[in-house]
């Protein structure tokens, strides 16, 4: 009887202990990319509905949304304030671009974003929850 109460302890500690590693790395997940959400890029986003349709981006782990189409992210890093990922975009033609981009927070939760050449770089405004939609992305 002894050795039954043991094991039902023993399963239920680890049960416990796995429920804890999995909620763990969920928040570590959300800690490497806390700036999913709805932005406006190069203009402070008003949420109401009138901010430009081509100024809108919804970001999230998975990618980035916005006019130009979908970038799939990978390979999340962060480090300190600043985010690094892969992005991988279709363009208009079909054709394939990868680079290496950053997103740098600011403190008012606005973010500087760059690709690794530096040839493109933008300032995307974090839009108040609303419960707007984003390039055709509802919350």
């Amino acid at each position: 009887m002894e050795a039954i109460v043991l094991k039902s302890k023993a399963l239920t500690g680890l049960i416990v202990l796995t429920a804890i590693v999995v909620a763990t790395a969920a928040g570590a997940q959300d800690d490497i990319f806390p700036i999913a959400g709805l932005y406006t890029k190069d203009r402070v986003c008003k949420g109401d509905g009138t901010d430009p349709a081509d100024a809108r981006v919804k970001l999230d782990r998975k990618g980035i949304d916005s006019t130009f189409g979908f970038c799939e992210l990978s390979e999340h890093r962060r480090s300190g304030d600043t985010i690094t990922a892969v992005v991988q975009c279709k363009d208009p033609l079909g054709g394939i671009l990868t680079s290496g981009i950053t997103f740098k927070l600011r403190p008012d939760k606005s973010l500087d974003f760059s690709d690794q050449y530096q040839t493109y770089s933008a300032t995307l405004y974090r839009c108040p929850d609303r419960g707007s939609s984003v390039a055709g992305v509802d919350r």
